[in-house]
């Protein structure tokens, strides 16, 4: 018998070899932006959705800012100039508990209950046997010499996800910046995703999502450094009909914004096209960067934000 390489053509068999990278290639997503302009920098006026009903998996990166080796002074504390919303503290009717739903040597996992939280729903959390109801908010913690760092945040009742890189050594922390949405997107008064339940699985550090109508997404937190922290997406089935992600982010000048430009890379494109956010209209992408190219004085350590590699399984 002669060997396979004697019977096939060259050509083919170069096919053959470049069949599992081209297997790879990520699918294409519809990019919305649903932006509105304001003037309160505590507004998320910037909306991003991402649409494709083939798409299964996707990744998510919160990335350190470039100016993030620059830095002098940190801006982390709200700026509710030009704003009708205001900051109020818990009055003595609200209800606060802390609950650490899970502790080892490297993470933990804390959650809140909050009496008087303006969204109202229960969504179960469940941690091996254990199992927490009402939370509105869910933390995540590395163990780091210098202490526990939050660097991942859910806010069960609406689906929005915050994460943030560990800090360079002259900072204790970086700001949290754009808010990440993943599941089947719902719009009442403002955008959301609607949870049935939740489990945390801390050996693979996942989270998997149960929605209400059935269907299931896994993310789990697939790297940590000073540079990025990134979720890996896999949803049990594509969402159909409706965006299956979106960015919520503020904008109200370039020096004055949680990201300003969007940039994108699109089918056939040799580099990356680049517009501000409120300029950047919609189109086809399979990476989505959302940023900054200047340093803001709000939140000036966040991180930027990119959705990429878009895959059918």
């Amino acid at each position: 018998m002669r060997p396979i390489s004697s019977l096939v053509p060259i050509a083919a068999l170069a096919l053959l070899a470049a069949a599992p990278a081209l297997a790879q290639q990520p699918l294409t997503v519809t990019v919305r932006n649903k932006s509105v302009p304001t003037l309160c920098a505590e507004d998320d006026n910037v909306y991003l959705t991402f649409q494709n009903p083939k798409v299964r998996h996707f990744r998510v990166e919160a990335r350190a800012p470039a100016v993030i080796g620059s830095i002098a002074v940190d801006s982390r504390a709200p700026d509710f100039t030009n704003c009708t919303i205001k900051d109020q503290p818990p009055g003595p009717e609200d209800k606060v508990e802390k609950l650490v739903l899970f502790e080892d040597d490297t993470m933990q996992l804390v959650g809140y209950r909050h009496s008087e939280f303006w969204r109202k729903g229960d969504v179960p959390l469940k941690v091996g046997d254990r199992e927490e109801k009402a939370l509105y908010l869910v933390q995540l913690f590395t163990k780091t010499p210098r202490g526990p760092y939050e660097h991942l945040v859910l806010y069960p009742l609406d689906g929005y996800w915050r994460l943030r890189p560990l800090p360079p050594a002259r900072l204790d922390e970086v700001a949290y910046g754009t808010s990440v949405l993943i599941g089947p997107i719902e719009e009442n008064e403002r955008p959301f995703v609607s949870i049935k339940s939740i489990k945390f699985t801390p050996k693979s550090k996942t989270f998997d999502l149960t929605f209400p109508k059935g269907d299931q997404a896994s993310i789990r937190v697939a790297g940590l450094s000073e540079q990025s922290t990134a979720l890996e997406v896999t949803f049990e089935n594509a969402v159909k009909r409706r965006p299956f992600a979106a960015l919520r982010s503020m904008y109200v000048t370039d020096v004055n914004a949680d990201s300003s430009q969007v940039a994108w890379r699109a089918p056939y494109d040799k580099g990356w096209r680049q517009k501000g956010v409120m300029e950047f209209g919609s189109g086809q992408a399979h990476d989505v960067w959302l940023g900054r190219a200047v340093t803001s004085k709000h939140n000036t350590s966040a991180p930027d934000t990119a959705l990429f590699d878009f895959q059918p399984e």
